[in-house]
């Protein structure tokens, strides 16, 4: 290469990102880009297997090339109550399909997402419906921006 430059090589890459909570899990997708986080929908939990059979299709349907689970951790950065039910569940995403997963800090990710919802003076139902996704498409877009910054 002319002048001693890096070459840089971009791929066409789409990553899934999951707010995983008791009743419900939040999905977000990645443009092909890696730019751009947007909301996908909500899973709503029954059962692991059926759980896992809804993520497995997604992650097929989309061409999913990396997982991004958002980790509840504590204001100290010390995992969370919820820690260790998460990275379990993310054990058995990964027994059951073959795409890397990586965790992503959660703080703060749905106070932040509630209050911009209050802000823009979405009723309370209409927040309880989207709160999830938008929850994932933050923690998915956090993601995105230090993978960007990081390089």
């Amino acid at each position: 290469m002319k002048g001693g430059g890096v070459k840089r090589y971009h791929f066409k890459m789409r990553i899934m990102g999951f707010d995983v909570g008791t009743k419900t899990i939040g999905v977000a997708i990645s443009d092909e880009s890696g730019l751009i986080a947007q909301p996908l929908c909500v899973i709503k939990r029954s059962s692991l297997s059926v759980d896992l059979e809804k993520i497995r299709s997604l992650t097929e349907g989309h061409s999913i090339k990396l997982i991004v689970v958002g980790m509840p951790v504590n204001m100290d950065g010390t995992p969370g109550p919820r820690a260790k039910e998460t990275q379990r569940f993310i054990d058995k995403i990964k027994d059951k399909i073959p795409v890397p997963i990586e965790t992503w800090d959660e703080r703060l990710s749905t106070v932040a997402v509630t209050r911009v919802l209050i802000e823009g003076d979405a009723s309370r139902a209409k927040r309880k419906s989207v709160v999830d996704k938008l929850a994932a498409s933050y923690i998915l877009q956090g993601y995105l921006d230090s993978r960007r910054l990081a390089h």
